[in-house]
This record gives structure tokens, C-alpha cells and sequence, in this order.
């Protein structure tokens, strides 16, 4: 894998590149839609490839490892064979998964022994094994294994959490390092910097990260409760500190505003659950505000979903139409609802690169910021 910068914004440290993997190119900036059970819900892969033009998208190893399990994905010949994705596919560690168990999973230096969420099973996720486990799923680009701070958390905790998930990071390596891709193609491995919201970690951990001159880095433990300000001044400083040659990913990240604003502090990398389990409950993101689909006011509005949209649901049916079929509750309701919400995510970050290319970003997200944050 290689990152090839492209252009700087005047204005911001918003960039564009371009990364190559052994399934494809994928143009930065970027948003991954999150497809956790090797399904991004409600859409086919077909769909995701031609309408969404999805890129890349997202697999999670807690979930994957549970089912189907690596063995149905061993004999599969991966996760890209056995979901019929031919583009590349990043993959979670799962540290995330298992911070959300809570009482359900308790952490080492060892690794973090958890009991599944299907079945109350108990498993042990290990520096090692994680990379073992990401190994069979195949993906592209994987993730080394991390605690996810919880927000608030005391300094005291924070600094053991990030230095646990540096001690990891290092067998993580030293694991990924001695193995191979069982599938013929390369595997590239980021590591995720923590620290909660406390500058001096962020600092430190940005710091150790960049000299494991990895192919690519992650921001993790963000958007996890903490205001919007402190999420946007730890990113940041991170952005400042981890290599410029080197893909820039915030995990987890978020609504169209905190793309937009990721973006100029030099972020290249996004994913989020937000397009498709808002759409399913019915709130669309359009290029002219948030739209509450099942508000009797869009009962007999017959315009397209978003006058300004690309996507051909965009322009086949109306908001009133789409309206009867929540209230229906067709499944269809859901499909269509996200389709159009990956649809726009793709297009915001599309549009972010050709401003930033043609030096009109700054301005450009000024004004979307606005427009995209607005009720409608």
C-alpha cells in the first residue's frame, strides 16, 4: 500500500490523495460505509459499487469472528470472496466492540476476555490473535488492538489505558510482522492513537504512533460523548503530529458537519454508522439540512427527496412517497432512505476533494457546515 498526497487547501489543512491497495485505489478524502456483518444493511453490494460508489468499506472483526466465524471465512477465501466485494475493506480491531460490553468484558495486559453478545460465550481477544483473526478475514487494511477510552474518564486512567494500548501496539507489530496474508495479496496494518480528551496524552500517543512509520495511522476514542469542541482540538493536534505522507483516519467519525470540519484539520479517512441507522429510523442528510421523513409535514410534498441529490432514488421518488412507505413500514422505506444517505455521505466527501483541488474549500465548507447542520 502507498499514499500519494495530491493537493493542500490554502485555506485549512483539509488534502487529497490517492491510496493504493491490492483491490483498488481510493481517493481521499474519504468515507468508509460500515458493512459490520459483511452487509452494509439494507444495500447490495451491486448498489453500493454503481449508485453509492463505495471505495472502500468496513468490516468488524468482534462481529466477523463470531459469525460466521474465520473458519466459514478460511473456506470462503475471505471476506471479499464470501460477500462478493472486489474493492478494498478495512477491518476494525474490535477494541471498540468489547469497550461497549462493559460488565461484560474484563481487560489485562493479556488482552480483553469478553463474553459474546450472541450467546454469553467467553472468548480472549489478545494482541496476537487479533492479528491472527484479521489475517483470515482478509481485509485490506486492519487495525492494531486498542482499549477505547470511555468518556469522562480521570487522567490517571487515561494515561495507563494509552500506555496498555501502546505495550499492545508493539505486539500487534511484532505479530503482523512475522505472519503473512493468506490470500495471495498485502495486508497493511494502522495503529490507532489514544489518550481521551487530555492534550499531553494525545500528544504523547500521536508521538510514539508516528515513529512506528506504519503505512497509515488512526485516531481512535473520539466520539464517544465528549464535546464537540474537545473531539475537534484533539484531532487537531494528532493531524499535526502524525506523518504527512501517511493516510490520516478518524474512527468512527460522524455527522456531515464533523466530516466537513475533519477534513480541514486534515483528516483523510472516515467511517460511521450514522447514514444507515439514522436512515432506518427515518432522518435523512441532504445538501440542504436534516429531514425527519416521518413528519406529517412531508405528507403530501411531492419533490424529490433532495432537489440537489445524485443518486437515482434522488430523483425516482418523492418525499411524500417515501413518507407512506415509513408509515406503512415497508421494508422498502429503509432501502431507499439508505441508499440516499450513503449516497450523500459519498458525494460530501467527493465534493470536499474537487474544492480542495480547485482551492475553493474553505469557503465552500464554511457554507455546508450551515446548510447541512440545518432542520428542516
Amino acid at each position: 500500500m502507498f499514499f500519494k498526497h495530491q493537493h493542500t487547501d490554502a485555506g485549512s489543512k483539509a488534502r487529497t490523495g490517492i491510496i493504493s491497495t491490492a483491490h483498488g485505489e481510493i481517493k481521499t478524502p474519504i468515507f468508509m460505509p460500515v458493512g459490520t456483518v459483511a452487509s452494509v444493511k439494507g444495500v447490495h453490494q451491486s448498489e453500493l459499487k454503481e449508485d453509492v460508489n463505495a471505495q472502500i468499506i468496513l468490516g468488524n472483526t468482534y462481529h466477523l469472528y463470531l459469525r460466521p466465524g474465520t473458519s466459514i471465512l478460511e473456506k470462503a477465501g475471505g471476506l471479499h470472496k464470501f460477500m462478493n466485494w472486489d474493492r478494498p475493506i478495512l477491518t476494525d480491531s474490535g477494541g471498540f466492540q468489547v469497550y461497549s460490553l462493559g460488565a461484560m468484558r474484563k481487560l489485562s495486559e493479556a488482552g480483553a476476555k469478553f463474553k459474546s453478545h450472541i450467546d454469553g460465550s467467553s472468548h480472549l481477544f489478545t494482541p496476537e490473535n487479533v492479528m491472527d483473526i484479521q489475517r483470515k478475514i482478509g481485509a485490506d487494511i486492519i487495525m492494531a488492538f486498542d482499549e477505547c477510552t470511555p468518556y469522562p474518564c480521570d487522567i490517571e486512567y487515561a494515561t495507563k489505558s494509552m500506555h496498555l494500548t501502546h505495550r499492545w501496539l508493539e505486539r500487534c507489530m511484532a505479530r503482523f510482522k512475522e505472519t503473512e496474508g493468506i490470500y495471495g495479496y498485502e495486508q497493511n496494518l494502522f495503529p490507532i492513537v489514544q489518550g481521551s480528551t487530555y492534550p499531553e496524552l494525545r500528544k504523547q500517543s500521536a508521538e510514539f504512533i508516528a515513529n512506528q512509520n506504519a503505512v497509515g495511522n488512526a485516531i481512535g476514542g473520539l466520539s464517544v460523548g465528549e464535546p464537540i469542541e474537545d473531539m475537534y482540538a484533539m484531532c487537531d493536534l494528532v493531524c499535526d503530529i502524525l506523518p504527512k505522507d501517511k493516510p490520516r483516519y478518524l474512527m468512527g467519525v460522524g455527522t456531515p458537519a464533523n466530516i466537513l470540519e475533519c477534513i480541514a484539520l486534515g483528516v483523510d479517512m472516515f467511517d460511521c454508522v450514522m447514514p444507515t441507522r439514522n436512515a432506518r429510523n427515518g432522518m435523512l442528510f441532504t445538501s440542504q439540512g436534516i429531514i425527519n421523513i416521518k413528519n406529517k409535514k412531508w405528507e403530501d410534498d411531492f419533490s424529490p427527496i433532495d432537489p440537489n441529490g445524485t443518486s437515482y432514488v434522488d430523483t425516482l421518488y418523492s418525499k411524500a412517497y417515501l413518507r407512506h412507505l415509513f408509515v406503512a413500514k415497508e421494508y422498502l422505506a429503509k432501502q431507499i432512505a439508505t441508499l440516499h444517505n450513503l449516497n450523500f455521505y459519498l458525494w460530501l466527501v467527493t465534493e470536499a476533494r474537487n474544492q480542495i483541488e480547485n482551492g475553493t474549500f474553505s469557503s465552500w465548507k464554511n457554507t455546508m457546515v450551515k446548510q447541512v447542520t440545518n432542520r428542516l
